[in-house]
């Protein structure tokens, strides 16, 4: 099996040698690396890219609106960073679709990147697949098969609102539950918190 360093320094390279910036090699280096530790098959789709890359018309979003279409296939990098770069934006629209978006699970890392800038969980439909994004640290899915997603018609994208899977009772209840394990602050116990420190020597 591959290490994920191995993956990443290799996708750079590739990145680069097929005419991107170090800079953007860099971010795919990363962005592959975090689809294959997230079980998404991150160098198969990117490697099918690579390989009609030079080929194909592929243009760029370079503003990011609430209804995003072209003719041709947007590239999933360049408007992945754009995304990325515009995410305080374009989280006041709540949600967005992208129509024509190539390999789109190329877009996919900036999107989890983009849920830990924000706060806030993101849902990402791709056709008839989904996936959650949980601040960068998980992606729920259905999507299992590992095939390559080459020309989807159609991705939407929800901004989600914070909030909390339990209520106000249950959070109160587990709360005075907690309470047996306070300490009560006695006089003794004041002393030694405001003399705490005195005889450091570092």
């Amino acid at each position: 099996m591959r290490s994920f360093s191995e993956i990443e320094t290799t996708v750079k390279r590739a990145t680069k040698a097929i005419g991107f910036s170090w800079g953007i090699a860099e971010e795919m280096g990363k962005n592959i690396r975090l689809l294959e530790m997230f079980g998404l098959p991150g160098l198969k789709n990117v490697n099918q890219y690579y390989r009609i890359y030079k080929i194909s018309n592929f243009e760029d979003i370079k503003e990011i609106s609430k209804l995003n279409s072209s003719k041709n296939y947007f590239c999933p990098i360049i408007s992945g960073l754009n995304f990325f770069d515009q995410s305080s934006t374009i989280s006041e629209f709540n949600e967005l679709e992208i129509s024509n978006l190539a390999f789109p699970l190329l877009f996919i890392p900036f999107v989890s990147r983009t849920s830990e800038i924000l706060g806030k969980r993101i849902f990402l439909k791709i056709d008839n697949k989904e996936f959650l994004f949980n601040f960068n640290q998980s992606i729920y899915s259905n999507y299992l098969s590992g095939d390559i997603v080459e020309k989807p018609e159609k991705i939407s994208l929800q901004f989600l609102e914070n909030k909390n899977s339990f209520s106000e009772t249950e959070w109160s209840e587990i709360y005075k539950m907690s309470e047996n394990t306070f300490v009560e602050e006695t006089e003794e116990l004041k002393q030694k918190a405001a003399g705490a420190g005195l005889t450091d020597n570092d």
